[in-house]
């Protein structure tokens, strides 16, 4: 079974994530059809929570957004940890607002 969970391009699913995905055929399917990087962003906006109810919350949503057709993660600027393609405007600008937070 350990092979049988597609994961992106950058970012490699947790075991809650993948144990969510895995526990209904029809989200494992939906999953597994998504492309490495539709499954990249969905991992990486899993990631990107920072408290535990957040990231179970997301983890749901992910869930409820394959069954809905979605192929990325609603209202997510994309992840910012890909090397093959300059961040948008959008993710610079949620950077540079990370970075401004950081410092204070």
């Amino acid at each position: 079974m350990a092979n049988d969970f597609s994961h992106g391009t950058v970012h490699e699913a947790g075991d809650d994530l993948q144990a969510a995905v895995r526990s209904d055929p029809k989200i494992h399917k939906l999953w597994e059809s998504l492309t490495p990087l539709g499954r990249n962003e969905f991992i990486c906006w899993v990631d990107d929570a920072k408290q535990p109810a957040t990231r179970q919350r997301r983890i749901e949503r992910t869930c409820e957004e394959l069954l809905e057709g979605k192929k990325r993660p609603c209202c997510w600027v994309g992840c910012i940890h890909r090397t093959d393609k300059a961040p948008s405007r959008w993710q610079q600008a949620v950077l540079i607002d990370q970075n401004g937070k950081n410092r204070q």
